[in-house]
């Protein structure tokens, strides 16, 4: 959902299936872009499973773009905490 008056650079993004756990750890990764102004979420509703995903940059970078980095990065730090633990995991069963 883009606002008004905005040339992609205020997006609102409806996560389907999704709650804190996504919104907290997304909203963390893509602040850490310093073209971002604001990120936020809201859950729209206890009983609906959904987050409103809100993005807004500064100058003419449109929010699609730190929203897609910041899922591949988190993404990245998930797959490094996996094979951090499988890797000490599978040497604790050795040793």
């Amino acid at each position: 959902i883009q606002a008004d008056g905005t040339d992609g650079n205020c997006v609102t993004f409806v996560l389907h299936d999704e709650d804190h756990t996504l919104g907290n750890s997304l909203r963390y990764m893509v602040m850490k872009n310093p073209d971002v102004e604001f990120c936020g979420y809201c859950i729209t509703h206890p009983s609906e499973s959904k987050i409103n995903f809100r993005i807004q940059t500064r100058g003419a970078l449109p929010a699609v773009e730190p929203f897609r980095k910041g899922l591949n990065d988190l993404m990245g730090v998930c797959q490094h905490v996996l094979n951090t633990f499988e890797v000490r995991h599978s040497w604790g069963a050795q040793g």
